[in-house]
């Protein structure tokens, strides 16, 4: 209402300077007329939404850090395990990286340089992770003067421990490898990716020199570009049979119930619920074996969506702790006929996998590889060893009669 007053006043006083006698030259009223109107602003009118009455937009979340399941799906003790993996990275990665070291030291100087190898913060100090473990890492002055790292007299003992474990589970690290390639499209798969996979399966450090010796199973092949591949020789039908077909001996109906391929139907059918299962059931089944030839299905047909399913399940199951990250996964992803669209397959399959950590970083369990308490059923001596080094590397102070009592 005041701005309107303002107007009428500014219109009415230009009214009156017009019809004055004065106002004889136009061009003096006009300018009269902007002068005033100049004074008339509008700068106090609201034309924008105060920031404090903005919607705040939901701040979309990075697949960093999104979890890809929810409440009321999320399994703790399986994102337990992936906590456990972060906490003991540094642990893992120093004890990889250190053990191919001559002597098994390395300069403290050098050691602050190699964050993404030993697996410490990137611009963080070394010497505060290695204070993390005392019992597994030292860190003393050389004759040299130069401060150097290196494994307790301790660690050395346990890595002869587990180079004893190595030595006894070789036959079946070489059958895992068989397995690998029985599966692969060609039947061959470079050497360099099983190397970079080989904690997964437990595969020596020294695999690549160990091959040489089973000339009637592998052939290490030379290509142009100087790429080592390994091939198989001879298959073998025995090795040639999944964990789901040993399985499906045993407990049949587990099996029928392991995986979900549901058929699309229309209203017109009305079925009821027992009839819509029996008829996905003869759908999904029968699973079609990791070891035939996925390169020759068509990709997108529920059958060879069957194979990746089971090719994955088999991939898990030659693990030692039945799980494996996506980076493992996608590794292998030429030579197993596996598609960008493996996250969305398995989240399918909630039966058989649990997808834990997130969207950007996930990791797969088989969920029948474990107990209700989240622990493996049936642990490898790797596992074993892995387990026993975690606690001593918890340890502030390292009990004199701890590593007899375990051995």
């Amino acid at each position: 209402m005041t701005v309107w007053r303002l107007l009428w006043t500014k219109t009415t006083t230009i009214s009156s300077i017009s019809k004055s006698p004065n106002s004889q030259n136009p061009i003096s009223t006009f300018s009269q007329f902007t002068s005033q109107f100049r004074q008339l602003s509008t700068s106090f009118l609201v034309t924008k939404t105060p920031k404090k009455f903005r919607k705040k937009r939901k701040k979309k979340e990075s697949p960093r850090t999104k979890l890809v399941q929810t409440q009321p799906n999320i399994i703790p003790h399986f994102e337990n395990i992936l906590l456990r993996d972060t906490h003991f990275r540094f642990l893992t990665k120093t004890k990889e990286f250190l053990s191919k070291q001559p002597h098994h030291v390395l300069r403290l100087d050098d050691a602050g340089k190699l964050h993404q190898q030993l697996g410490f913060p990137r611009g963080g100090k070394v010497a505060r992770s290695l204070q993390r473990h005392p019992s597994i890492f030292e860190i003393y002055r050389h004759t040299d003067g130069k401060m150097w790292i290196g494994f307790t007299d301790f660690m050395e003992q346990l890595l002869d421990e587990e180079c004893q474990i190595m030595n006894e589970m070789e036959s079946d690290r070489v059958n895992v490898v068989r397995k690998l390639l029985m599966m692969s499209k060609d039947k061959r798969i470079p050497l360099s990716k099983i190397y970079h996979n080989r904690l997964l399966f437990g595969i020596p450090e020294d695999f690549r020199d160990r091959i040489g010796k089973y000339e009637d199973y592998f052939k290490v092949v030379v290509e142009e570009d100087g790429k080592r591949v390994v091939e198989l020789v001879n298959w073998d039908p025995t090795l040639a049979v999944s964990a789901l077909e040993k399985e499906y001996m045993v407990d049949e109906d587990k099996v029928k119930k392991a995986f979900k391929f549901p058929i699309k139907h229309g209203k017109a059918l009305d079925l009821d619920e027992g009839d819509a299962r029996k008829l996905n059931l003869l759908y999904t089944l029968p699973l079609v074996s990791p070891y035939s030839d996925g390169s020759k299905l068509d990709l997108w047909t529920v059958e060879a969506e069957k194979f990746r399913v089971g090719l994955i399940h088999e991939f898990l199951s030659l693990t030692l702790e039945k799980r494996a990250y996506i980076h493992n996964i996608v590794e292998f992803k030429e030579e197993f006929c596996l598609t960008k669209h493996t996250y969305q397959m398995l989240l399918k399959q909630p039966r058989t996998f649990y997808l834990a950590g997130t969207e950007m970083n996930w990791s797969v369990f088989l969920k029948d590889a474990y107990g209700e308490d989240g622990v493996l059923l049936n642990k490898d001596p790797q596992v074993l060893f892995n387990e026993k080094l975690y606690r001593y590397a918890n340890m502030k102070v390292l009990e004199p009669s701890s590593h007899t009592n375990e051995t």
